[in-house]
């Protein structure tokens, strides 16, 4: 996260398995002025998961993110081919 948050463009995030990564996420964008581009806030589980995707509802960044325990890899997959292929047309 913190590599990708040196970048000098705009950036998409699309987490689908750990929400940890939606927390340091949460705290790169509290420490300092950066905001990703699009968070894709998908995670799947039952530790942290809905307290995860809840700190990344707060933030003023676009994002989907799906309320509860269930979501994925596959489920973050699909929306980003569903975003692309919005794009495409």
């Amino acid at each position: 996260m913190e590599k990708a948050a040196q970048i000098q463009k705009p950036v998409i995030f699309a987490v689908g398995n750990a929400p940890t990564a939606l927390v340091s996420l949460y705290e790169l964008m509290q420490k300092s002025d950066w905001r990703p581009a699009f968070i894709i806030g998908v995670p799947v589980g039952f530790v942290n998961v809905e307290a995860a995707k809840e700190l990344i509802l707060e933030t003023d960044v676009p994002h989907i993110v799906n309320r509860g325990r269930k979501g994925g890899s596959n489920v973050a997959a699909a929306i980003v081919n569903a975003i692309l292929y919005e794009l495409g047309r």
